[in-house]
């Protein structure tokens, strides 16, 4: 390298591209709580100018815009925490204005007091930092009427409240989404898994493996969104329909939190038997049976008389699950990778409203 030859240099990079399918997407899933809080941002300003007479409302906005958002879980009681954390340091800040007026020592105090009894209040980070915005507000930008933009704050608050009943986030469809995609994740997991042991291939294996292990995030996604939408079902009374099928992803939740839990436990007897590169086609016939079944049940979510047929077939699949039969004089370890379906099995049957106790039974004696 010559003494002349810059230590760095700038690396040419090309414009980033607007991925238009994914943006189609975000604007397609954000156009109810766009229309929440459009609707409750205005109609609150317009209450606060014309019935209150305030001539620039700002907390009526600010209130609707930061409590409403456009984050997934939008259940009521989050959104009445933050709701409440914002008017509450509305509040701290009037009274501390009206009390000792505005400047720099105020606006810390405030702050700081808003922020002390916040995190006191509630375990939420949110609602300190909504309070704590608020109370900023207050005290930065100059106000005439004492006590004005309390009730503005309140007003803002009302309306978050009464939009998040009137015009509910379409919880069904959300919660069916969710459903699916954890589903899909499932049957991806399952199916490489199954060709692992077909093929005797251990990379595969570790990869079904590793799709078991993802499978964690769409369970919680489904959950926060499951949450979510039955919050809402019990306040809007335009979503009464939706909470008998919501209490029915309820259950095929519950069932297939167990089944990715033991989907793993099978993956990692695949992982290890798989390792001496010999094929294992009855196993894997098995799991493909498994995910057959496993699709059927996702197809329920939709459409519930699809229920009966996915119970059928894996109830056919339950049914042969001995490993002793399936694999006569095999070693315990291949044994062992059958005997690991069987919970699997009964979590899959449970999925289709079957009991506990019925899918258990619906197993050979070993």
């Amino acid at each position: 390298m010559t003494e002349d030859a810059p230590i760095t240099s700038s690396v040419p990079t090309p414009p980033r591209r607007v991925d238009v399918r994914r943006g189609a997407r975000r604007l397609r899933e954000s156009w109810a709580p766009i229309t929440q809080i459009v609707v409750a941002a205005t109609a609150a300003y317009a209450f606060s100018v014309t019935v209150l007479g305030h001539p620039a409302p700002l907390l009526t906005t600010t209130v609707t815009i930061s409590s409403l958002g456009l984050v997934r879980d939008a259940r009521p009681r989050l959104i009445a925490e933050t709701v409440a954390g914002m008017v509450f340091g509305v509040l701290v800040a009037e009274v501390l204005r009206f009390a000792f007026g505005t400047g720099w020592w105020q606006l810390g105090l405030a702050l700081a007091l808003t922020l002390g009894v916040a995190r006191f209040l509630s375990a939420q980070n949110g609602f300190a930092i909504a309070a704590a915005i608020q109370s900023g507000i207050v005290i930065v930008i100059p106000g005439n009427e004492p006590f004005a933009r309390l009730a503005d704050a309140l007003v803002g608050a009302v309306a978050a409240l009464l939009v998040t009943a009137l015009i509910p986030r379409s919880a069904r469809s959300v919660v069916s989404r969710d459903g699916r995609e954890l589903f899909a994740a499932f049957d991806a997991a399952a199916g490489t898994l199954a060709q692992g042991l077909r093929r005797g291939d251990p990379l595969r294996a570790a990869r079904g493996l590793e799709k078991a292990r993802a499978t964690t995030a769409r369970v919680d996604a489904w959950r926060a969104s499951l949450d979510a939408g039955q919050e809402i079902a019990r306040i809007s009374p335009f979503l009464f329909r939706d909470r008998s099928e919501l209490a029915r992803h309820g259950t095929i939740l519950a069932a297939m939190d167990l089944a990715t839990r033991n989907l793993r436990v099978v993956a990692r007897r695949v992982v290890y038997v798989v390792d001496d590169g010999q094929a294992r086609p009855v196993a894997a016939a098995v799991l493909g049976d498994l995910q057959r079944g496993a699709a059927l049940v996702a197809g329920s979510l939709d459409d519930i008389s699809l229920q009966p047929a996915a119970r059928e077939a894996l109830l056919a699949v339950a049914r042969r699950l001995d490993p002793v039969a399936l694999l006569p004089g095999a070693s315990h370890t291949d044994q062992n990778v059958v005997a690991a379906m069987r919970p699997l099995a009964v979590d899959l049957l449970t999925a289709t409203g079957m009991s506990p106790v019925d899918a258990r039974g619906a197993l050979p004696r070993v």
